[in-house]
């Protein structure tokens, strides 16, 4: 049997929304957008791509909202250019989409890596960024203590970022049909989820996504940025950038057996919020709650957005 077709297409999914690309910061988004009135910004994770809202993306619009979710530099139909996977950079894309959207503010909905680019776009743009809601993430600046002082726990959960540094680790990511990213994400999801038809077609998916011409290579560039930024100028300005409180009113949920990034990491982000700061823990929920209780992180994202 042969090789399957994977292009931009599997990412270009039909549904109610509409595809449309966008202008920002030097590279080309491809948004899924819906609805009219405020702007919702839908940020995606790893190793993921816009399709990790499309469970919210309708609700959000029929509640009067104008929603977009988009795919990050790197991943699924938006362009994969060889450099500015540096955090800082990929925050400023983000608040450069809201500018193209037509927008001044939004309000930022991010999950894994979407939500610690949400932080940083929120320290270093405050004005663009009206509230925050945070799902399966912690403020950078916690993730970093985390992954020093805590090595049973958080470095342990974020070994395999250890791994991501490795040359060619792209080829392993994408060997048998993306089976890594299958195997992580099994892990990371909540066990009372893991068996359910519906996450198991949202791992086809992301297989498929992940092995799209670049998207590997793209997504470990900036997981090796962020182990190496230490060392690096524009990680010493990143971290210089991040010690500015967070001015926008932030609700943090996180999944009670979310074992990639732990309850108590995230918890300690509420010390870099200088706003009104609410989290909440989802029972039984682990790494995806997007997608694991839909309904309860849609109601909360509303509910955070009228508020």
């Amino acid at each position: 049997m042969g090789r399957r077709s994977i292009d931009e297409s599997t990412v270009l999914t039909d549904g109610p929304w509409k595809h449309r690309y966008v202008d920002a910061n030097g590279v080309r988004f491809h948004v899924a957008e819906m609805g009219h009135g405020p702007l919702i910004l839908l940020l995606h994770g790893f190793p993921e791509f816009w399709w990790a809202w499309h469970r919210q993306l309708p609700a959000l619009a029929d509640a009067g909202y104008r929603v977009a979710a988009v795919d990050l530099r790197g991943y699924g139909a938006s362009d994969k250019p060889p450099r500015g996977y540096d955090a800082y950079t990929m925050a400023s894309d983000i608040t450069g989409l809201i500018r193209s959207l037509g927008e001044r503010e939004a309000v930022l909905v991010g999950h894994d890596l979407g939500g610690m680019l949400a932080f940083a776009a929120a320290a270093f743009h405050p004005g663009s960024v009206r509230r925050l809601v945070i799902l399966s993430a912690a403020h950078p600046l916690r993730q970093r203590a985390a992954l020093a002082v805590d090595p049973r726990g958080q470095l342990s959960a974020s070994r395999h970022i250890l791994a991501f540094q490795l040359p060619r680790f792209e080829h392993v990511l994408t060997k048998n049909d993306a089976a890594m990213v299958g195997n992580l994400m099994r892990h990371w999801v909540g066990p009372d989820h893991a068996d359910e038809a519906e996450f198991a077609d949202y791992l086809r998916v992301c297989r498929d996504a992940i092995q799209l011409p670049q998207v590997a290579l793209r997504a470990l560039t900036a997981y090796r940025w962020a182990l190496r930024s230490a060392l690096l100028p524009s990680g010493r300005r990143f971290v210089k950038l991040l010690q500015e409180p967070i001015k926008a009113p932030t609700l943090q949920l996180h999944g009670s057996a979310d074992t990639a990034v732990l309850p108590r990491t995230a918890q300690g982000s509420g010390r870099y919020v200088a706003s009104s700061y609410e989290w909440r823990v989802l029972e039984g929920v682990g790494h995806f709650p997007q997608l694991e209780a839909p309904e309860t992180v849609t109601g909360e994202i509303l509910r955070w957005a009228k508020e």
